[in-house]
């Protein structure tokens, strides 16, 4: 198992401290590229932005197994300058518009600061006051005489805090998955092949995933990823029976999700695994929704594939909440589960 503490909860803060909104995916690029080069035999930026990683096991019939995450997050993307500091911007990804009114912001490169502003409530008239927000009302003001260009990217500047036994911090969605794989490549065990696949575009369409899995070819692959937990009560006030996760019940195995059935004999596997090491899991319920599996299954001529997921809550907002010990069970899952693949894996139906 590989160990886990402070450096690990530091590689997080530092890894969704940074914007990095989809199609502009350097700064974590960057974090990906430095943590890893020591550890692969081979990594390189593909043509998308991907990073694409091996490290190579030893013996004979090594089964080739991609592990996804991706490095990219939901934001705004300026679309036109309406002077003295005014930006008219698009959203980037799903988000529900009621989070975004008087919300900080980081815009470019040089992370320049700034507020999604909106009507103020007192010059609301009562419909104004019950209705969603269009978008296309809101600006992002960075003061007189701030300064963007159009296609600057934008994110939330919401900062990594620890709070007791959780994690409150912007785009866990999917920096976790990124810091899980990171720590899988520097553990990779020696039965496998490991291909790590650090890739863009999720959020607006699985792009990066069905490139990576392109290149790669392997043999089977798991998208590691950050799953909602709906697991609040309902909006009138009634016991909700129809949560997809929870916080705290340890990695969500995936079944099936709007983009993909996963591949029985993987979901079969990870449950014994967990049953054998006795380490907490839970199966993400059916339902809406998706990960970078669904590209991946879809690639070249099928690939096996399975998700696992962290849980958390408020997703694509400005804060999302999740479980140091859901994050610490999701790295040990994986970890003992890579160290038991064998080519049989996949021999049964």
């Amino acid at each position: 198992m590989p160990a886990f503490g402070n450096a690990q909860l530091r590689l997080l803060e530092k890894l969704t401290n940074v914007i990095a909104v989809s199609g502009d995916e350097a700064e974590v690029r960057k974090i990906v590229l430095e943590e890893i080069k020591p550890h692969v035999d081979d990594v390189r930026v593909d043509a998308l932005g991907n990073v694409l990683a091996i490290r190579s096991g030893r013996g004979r019939n090594r089964t080739r197994v991609m592990v996804d995450a991706h490095m990219d997050e939901v934001g705004f993307m300026i679309v036109a300058d309406d002077g003295e500091g005014i930006y008219r911007f698009e959203t980037v990804g799903g988000m529900d518009v009621r989070h975004l009114v008087g919300k900080q912001v980081f815009v470019g490169r040089e992370y320049t600061p700034g507020v999604i502003g909106g009507k103020p409530v007192h010059l609301m008239d009562s419909e104004e006051r019950t209705r969603k927000v269009p978008p296309e009302s809101l600006r992002i003001d960075l003061g007189l005489g701030g300064k963007a260009k159009v296609g600057d990217r934008a994110g939330f500047a919401t900062k990594f805090r620890r709070v007791g036994p959780s994690i409150l911090a912007k785009s866990i969605d999917d920096r976790i998955g990124i810091a899980i794989l990171i720590e899988l490549v520097k553990h990779s065990p020696p039965n496998i092949d490991l291909c790590a696949a650090f890739t863009v575009q999720e959020e607006i369409g699985l792009r990066g995933a069905k490139v990576a899995a392109q290149h790669f070819d392997p043999d089977m692959a798991i998208a590691v990823d950050s799953t909602p937990a709906n697991d609040l009560p309902a909006f009138d006030g009634s016991e909700n029976v129809n949560y997809n996760t929870k916080l705290g019940l340890g990695p969500a195995i995936y079944i099936a999700d709007g983009s993909t059935l996963h591949d029985p004999r993987l979901v079969r596997f990870l449950r014994e695994v967990g049953d054998a090491e006795k380490i907490p899991y839970q199966f993400r319920q059916p339902g809406g929704g998706g990960t970078n599996s669904g590209a991946i299954q879809r690639a070249l001529a099928g690939i096996p594939s399975v998700s696992v997921s962290v849980p958390h809550r408020y997703t694509h907002s400005p804060v999302s909440v999740a479980r140091v010990d859901d994050w610490k069970n999701t790295l040990a899952l994986l970890h003992a589960a890579l160290k038991k693949i064998t080519p049989s894996l996949l021999a049964a139906r």
